[in-house]
């Protein structure tokens, strides 16, 4: 069963670029760490201070794997340390999803 880990950033709205870099740099390291990203959506009209990101496995056995390695990765810290640094994010909901089969 695919699960579909459901990201939902709140962000300090005056550092949208900053964040955007942020989730920029997840679009290489997430696949190279072992995530299948279907994306990370950004405000464009309306609600300016929250982002999306969404990531499937195929389990959760398989999402805990990719978190160790995500850990390990150089490239990975880097990202986290930025964000920190830099203060993009107020808040992050993780939500765990399964698609509905017919």
């Amino acid at each position: 069963m695919t699960i579909t880990v459901f990201i939902r950033y709140q962000l300090d709205p005056f550092k949208r670029d900053r964040f955007e870099e942020y989730a920029r740099n997840w679009l290489t390291i997430i696949p190279n760490c072992g995530g299948n990203l279907l994306g990370y959506w950004m405000p464009h009209e309306g609600t300016s201070n929250i982002a999306f990101g969404l990531i499937s496995f195929e389990s959760l056995a398989d999402y805990e794997a990719y978190r160790a390695r995500l850990r390990a990765d150089v490239d990975g810290r880097e990202n986290f340390q930025f964000a920190e640094g830099e203060r993009l994010i107020l808040a992050e909901e993780r939500t765990f999803l399964r698609q509905v089969e017919p």
